[in-house]
């Protein structure tokens, strides 16, 4: 069994954070987030349909873009065999109606 969970921003919420308790996937659906995770020597501007693995503990703080977001974090089993990377389509296991901007 795997856990799916829906977010939304709005433009101008403070950022959020949170520590991840399980590997997850962060995906946007629509919009933009800024995500920052502990460790990466980057920032990431993600848009809709772009997603990145979070590994457990990661600690990550995001904020939306100028139109807000809605974005997806998904963990469980069931998760894909190969590491996501930035930029990569959605992956086949999500929901489809998670690919619905």
């Amino acid at each position: 069994m795997r856990e799916v969970r829906i977010f939304e921003l709005e433009h101008g919420e403070p950022a959020a954070a949170w520590r991840v308790a399980r590997p997850s996937i962060f995906k946007v659906i629509s919009g933009e987030i800024w995500l920052t995770v502990e460790g990466h020597s980057e920032d990431h501007w993600l848009a809709a349909g772009e997603s990145i693995e979070l590994p457990r503990r990661a600690a990550a703080w995001i904020s939306a873009g100028a139109a807000g977001a809605r974005f997806a974090l998904a963990s469980g089993s069931g998760r894909p065999t190969t590491r996501p990377t930035l930029g990569l389509p959605a992956l086949s296991w999500l929901p489809r109606w998670l690919g619905a901007a």
